[in-house]
């Protein structure tokens, strides 16, 4: 062992250890430069290390302290104002393209990216945001922040809310006669069949298969479970079936887990998990819905995160990663599915107080603003990367279908304040009358499909939805144009009935035709089969509504007697395979919109129009319940 201490009699240790003099230099130069780099190491220990303070006068580590408390209130501070303005969406951004230079690009890009993160999170009183990693994590204040006036959190008001409707969300039950009365009962009678046996076989999965009595998952949702308990929720609620209603909610309560990790439909997990919950918040008050509604919510947000903000149809609900459907052209976004998500992303703003999910889908009308709409109309796929149309195939039907029915719905649900979604619903209604609505042969008005120029003279159940719209619509016109419309939407809702007169079931095909000398029927075997669907009698309920022609509840009671005849099994029912077969085979599904549209719109067939009355609500494309905006409902003081 060497020794390096001087020792009396002996040389000094450079000597000890035989070193030369170039040899001692170096040596010293090293050592030097050890203790500095030592010394140095000291300033890059935390605040609260004992060394530092050791070391470093008291002054300068408080200096250094205070100093870095200060920044960090400061964030803190701003993160708190951001998150308390819910009604003030991000200051809108640059063009895109407005200016060439590539700093101006850098700016726009990253701006974008923060729109696209969201608000910042909430830090606690007393704390500060340390980041560490890549993760932020609470640390205590080393100093109080400046003192300075604080908001509350939002809230918002319910008890407002409920006080802001002009009718009983179930209706005063007064003066109806007893045919009405019965058949409402029987439609009431057939959900809760339709739920005790999914309840019995299938309770927590996503649908029941009533023929081999068990449950159904499916790939659409991401890993969720209990699609048919989030759909049934509020059509339960409605029908006073409350013992029912309880069962769903401590479904929803204790068994319906968010973590999950599977790639889901933007699309059908807006319109059927967060639309039913949102419903059966506010027609029930219920916290654990709201809650669950904006958790969800939030999971869906990457999907966002495209060069133009148009989301992508699939997103992994665990990673966040999102894509495009493998079989949507040249990898675009579903006309239909980005343009379906207005009414419950401003409902989700509306019950948390952060914009970004109302910035998401009003990003989605100024690509849409932007893009040239040939003939005026609305093509079906458009690139999340250019924001331009990918191919020209527009539909009423399928594909297309509720983007449209959106617009109106957005402008009713504005108190008739969104001028844009007005505008845009005109114009398009406008071009669909000019290029798509034909008459047969027979005298049958249906709307074709347009690809290229070229149109299909073919109609799909999906595409009946459009009666009750242009009804609708046609409350808030004038003068000729009301009359046109109403017209039409009559004529349109007569065509989709015949498409149900003509099966040997009297209920509808998938698709129906207008060529080769067939008018309202399936012509290819694909086509044939029926899967509970709802949009003919949705149709139904909104033009009885709207003019209280009896035809329209003769028609509905005549699904209800279809339905039971053909679909309904021992446990539940069954979509059929062929509407024109007197005995059909049936495809062991019991849909969950079933029990959320087709069953709730035919009970609302034989209620009086103050149950939801459509003077207080507007329905999402599942037939859940949202809220028209009468007043400003945050909770008093956060004005």
């Amino acid at each position: 062992m060497v020794v390096l201490r001087k020792l009396p009699g002996m040389p000094g240790w450079p000597a000890a250890l035989g070193l030369r003099l170039p040899q001692k230099f170096l040596f010293l130069l090293f050592l030097s430069g050890l203790l500095t780099l030592c010394f140095g190491a000291l300033f890059l220990l935390p605040d609260s290390s004992r060394f530092k303070r050791l070391f470093l006068p008291r002054r300068a580590t408080a200096s250094a302290s205070s100093s870095s408390s200060a920044s960090s209130s400061s964030a803190s501070s701003s993160s708190t104002r951001d998150t308390d303005l819910p009604r003030s969406p991000p200051a809108a951004a640059e063009p895109r393209h407005a200016s060439p230079a590539a700093p101006r690009r850098l700016r726009e890009k990253l701006r974008t990216a923060a729109r696209m993160a969201g608000p910042p999170a909430r830090t606690a009183p007393g704390s500060r945001q340390q980041v560490q990693g890549g993760e932020s994590r609470a640390q205590p204040a080393s100093a109080a922040p400046p003192a300075r006036e604080t908001r509350a959190p939002f809230r918002f008001d319910y008890e407002r809310f409920r006080r802001s409707l002009r009718h009983p969300v179930r209706g005063g039950r007064s003066g109806e006669d007893p045919e009405t009365r019965a058949r409402r009962m029987k439609i009431k009678e057939m959900m809760k069949f339709a739920w005790d046996n999914y309840k019995q076989y299938a309770l927590g999965k996503n649908e029941l298969r009533p023929l081999t009595k068990n449950g159904h998952i499916g790939n659409m949702f991401g890993g969720l479970r209990g699609a048919t308990v989030i759909d049934a929720l509020d059509t339960l609620y409605i029908m006073e079936l409350e013992e029912e209603f309880q069962e769903a909610k401590q479904w929803v309560e204790k068994s319906f887990d968010l973590n999950v990790n599977g790639e889901a439909s933007l699309f059908e997990v807006n319109i059927r998990y967060i639309g039913g919950l949102l419903a059966a918040y506010y027609l029930t008050g219920e916290e654990v819905f709201k809650s669950k509604a904006l958790e969800l919510g939030e999971k869906l947000l990457p999907a966002f995160n495209t060069p133009t903000g148009i989301p992508r149809g699939v997103i992994n609900l665990g990673s966040g990663m999102s894509w495009s459907w493998g079989w949507a052209s040249a990898g675009s976004s579903i006309l239909a599915e980005f343009g379906t998500l207005h009414l419950e992303f401003l409902h989700l703003s509306e019950l948390s107080g952060n914009p970004v999910f109302a910035e998401k889908v009003r990003n989605i009308r100024r690509v849409l603003s932007r893009v040239e709409k040939p003939q005026g109309l609305y093509p079906n796929f458009l690139s999340p990367v250019t924001g331009s149309w990918v191919q020209h195939h527009v539909s009423i039907g399928g594909l297309g279908d509720s983007f449209y029915e959106y617009l109106i719905k957005s402008w009713l649900m504005s108190d008739k304040k969104d001028s844009e979604a007005k505008k845009m619903y005109d114009d398009a209604l406008e071009a669909i009358e000019k290029h798509l609505v034909k008459k047969s042969a027979g005298g049958l008005t249906y709307i074709a499909e347009w690809r290229g120029g070229i149109l299909d003279h073919k109609m799909g159940h999906l595409a009946c939805f459009s009666g009750g719209m242009i009804a609708l619509g046609a409350q808030h016109s004038t003068g000729d144009r009301r009359q046109r419309h109403m017209e039409l939407a009559a004529e349109i809702t007569s065509t989709c009935h015949e498409s149900y007169t003509r099966s040997d079931t009297k209920l509808g095909p998938e698709a129906f035709r207008f060529d080769a000398g067939s008018e309202a029927t399936a012509t290819r075997l694909s086509e044939r089969y029926y899967i509970l669907r709802p949009e003919v009698v949705e149709s139904y309920m909104y033009l009885w509504r709207l003019t209280h022609q009896p035809k329209y509840r003769h028609w509905g009671w005549e699904v209800v007697q279809a339905l039971e005849k053909h679909c309904r099994v021992e446990a539940g029912f069954s979509g059929i395979r062929d509407v024109y077969s007197t005995t059909p085979s049936h495809d062991n599904m019991q849909q969950s919109f079933f029990l959320a549209e087709t069953l709730k719109y035919l009970y609302l067939l034989f209620c009086e129009d103050d149950v939801l009355s459509l003077e207080d609500w507007v329905f999402n494309t599942e037939a859940h319940p949202l809220p028209i905006n009468h007043t400003d409902l945050k909770a008093a003081g956060q004005a």
